[in-house]
């Protein structure tokens, strides 16, 4: 069996190394195309979407807008931080998140 395509097309554009995670999240969350889905991510961060695959632009970004890197900084976001810290940049709700805050009532 294959991989799912949103897989392929997310590993294609490196991950979390670059912004992969983020336009695979569009894509599940809004059920959108993957080109629609790249615009929406480049708005957001401001950059084009050329930029979206680009790992030297995205880790300075990603670092500075605490969304998690692929290798930990001290004192940055991780784990379920830089998961909140996604979904307030993207507009959208994490079940994971969801989830953490119910745990937290």
């Amino acid at each position: 069996m294959g991989m799912p395509i949103s897989h392929i097309m997310t590993s294609g554009m490196s991950g979390i190394r670059a912004a992969g995670d983020l336009v695979a999240r569009m894509e599940f969350a809004k059920s959108m195309r993957i080109g629609e889905a790249k615009d929406y991510v480049a708005k957001k961060l401001d950059v084009s979407t050329d930029d979206l695959s680009d790992e030297y632009v995205m880790r300075e970004l990603r670092e500075e807008l605490g969304i998690g890197v692929i290798t930990s900084v001290a004192g940055a976001p991780k784990g379920i931080a830089a998961k909140m810290n996604i979904e307030k940049l993207l507009d959208i709700k994490i079940n994971s998140c969801e989830k953490f805050r119910g745990q937290l009532k």
